[in-house]
C-alpha cells in the first residue's frame, strides 16, 4: 500500500504550510480546519477543502493531525468520525505536542481498528513548516513508519526515528520543549534587563544574537519581544500547555526540573492576565511587570 490520498486536520500557522508542501508534492491532500477559509491557500496549490474532519479523511490512506492538543486529536479521530472515514490499513500521523501516556492510549485505540499509528511531533516553527525543513521526532512500528515516511519526507528535513513504540516521539518532544521554553524565558529576562538599564535595544540584540549568548530561540523570538504587538506565530498558552507536559514527565520520572518550572510560571503569569493568545515572545511582559514597568 502506498499513500496517495492524505487528510490533513489543523491548518494553523504550521499546519497550513505543511499541508501545502504535501499538495505541491503531488499528493491528493484534503484539508480541514474549524476556521472558515483556512484552506483557501491550500486550494491554490492543488489541495482540496473539506467541510468536516470526516470528509477530509474519507477514503484517505493517511491523516496528519496538526492540532493543538491531545483532546483535540481524540475529538477529531473519534467524535468527528475521521478515523472511521479512513481507508482500511491507513496510517494516522499525530504531530501535535501531547503527553506521552496519552499518545500510548490514543495509539492503542487507533490500532484496534486495524489502522497504523505514528507518533510524530515536530519542531522548527513556522519557518521550518514553510520550507519543509522541520525536525520530526517519530516513533511507531516498522509497518507504520514505512507507510508514513513518504509523507514525513515532504514536511521534514530531519526525521529521527526515536523508537518503535507510540509515546517515544512525544517524550522526545517534551525534552525539546523544555529547552525551547527555557530559552525563550531566559532571552526575555536578558532583554528586559537591557531595557531596564536603558541600553540601545537594537545594538543589544545585535550583540547577544551574534555572540556566544545566541540561540535559535533568541534569534527567532527576540525581535518580536521588542515589538509592542507582534504577529502571533505561537501563542503563550501553547507553552503553558507544553511546559505542563514537561513537568508531568519530570514528575512521573521523579526528576526535578527547576528551570522548566520557573519558565512555566512566567508563561502562566502572562496567560493569567488574559493574554494567553498573544505571541509567546511576550513572556517578556512577565519581567516588565515584575520590574514595575507594565
Amino acid at each position: 500500500m502506498a499513500v496517495k490520498k492524505i487528510g490533513f486536520v489543523g491548518l494553523g500557522a504550521m499546519g497550513l504550510p505543511m499541508a501545502r508542501n504535501l499538495a505541491k508534492s503531488q499528493f491528493n491532500v484534503r484539508g480541514f480546519d474549524l476556521r472558515p477559509g483556512a484552506a483557501a491557500t491550500l486550494i491554490e496549490v492543488g489541495g482540496e477543502s473539506a467541510d468536516s474532519a470526516a470528509a477530509a479523511c474519507a477514503g484517505a490512506d493517511a491523516v496528519m493531525l496538526m492540532v493543538v492538543s491531545l483532546p483535540q486529536a481524540e475529538s477529531v479521530l473519534f467524535d468527528a468520525g475521521a478515523l472511521d472515514a479512513l481507508a482500511p490499513g491507513a496510517v494516522v500521523i499525530v504531530s501535535a505536542t501531547c503527553p506521552p501516556e496519552g499518545v500510548v492510549t490514543l495509539a492503542r485505540r487507533v490500532e484496534a481498528t486495524g489502522r497504523l499509528f505514528v507518533d510524530a511531533p515536530v519542531s522548527g516553527g513556522v519557518v521550518g513548516a514553510e520550507s519543509g525543513s522541520l525536525t520530526i521526532m517519530a516513533s511507531g512500528s516498522d509497518a507504520a513508519f514505512e507507510l508514513a515516511m513518504p509523507v514525513l519526507n515532504k514536511v521534514g528535513g530531519k526525521i529521527v526515528r526515536v523508537g518503535s513504540e507510540p509515546g517515544q516521539g512525544a517524550t522526545a518532544k517534551a525534552v525539546n520543549q523544555l529547552m525551547c521554553g527555557v530559552h525563550i524565558a531566559v532571552a526575555a529576562e536578558a532583554l528586559s534587563l537591557a531595557e531596564k538599564l536603558g541600553l540601545d535595544m537594537d545594538a543589544m540584540f545585535d550583540i547577544v544574537s551574534g555572540s556566544a549568548a545566541g540561540s535559535w530561540m533568541l534569534s527567532n523570538r527576540g525581535p518580536r519581544m521588542l515589538q509592542a504587538d507582534p504577529p502571533v506565530t505561537s501563542a503563550v498558552d501553547i507553552f503553558v500547555k507544553d511546559l505542563t507536559i514537561v513537568l508531568e514527565a519530570g514528575h512521573g520520572a521523579k526528576t526535578a526540573l527547576p528551570l522548566a518550572a520557573v519558565a512555566h510560571q512566567l508563561f502562566l503569569s502572562v496567560s493569567g492576565r488574559g493574554l494567553g493568545a498573544i505571541d509567546d515572545s511576550q513572556v517578556i511582559r512577565a519581567y516588565r511587570s515584575l520590574q514595575g514597568r507594565e
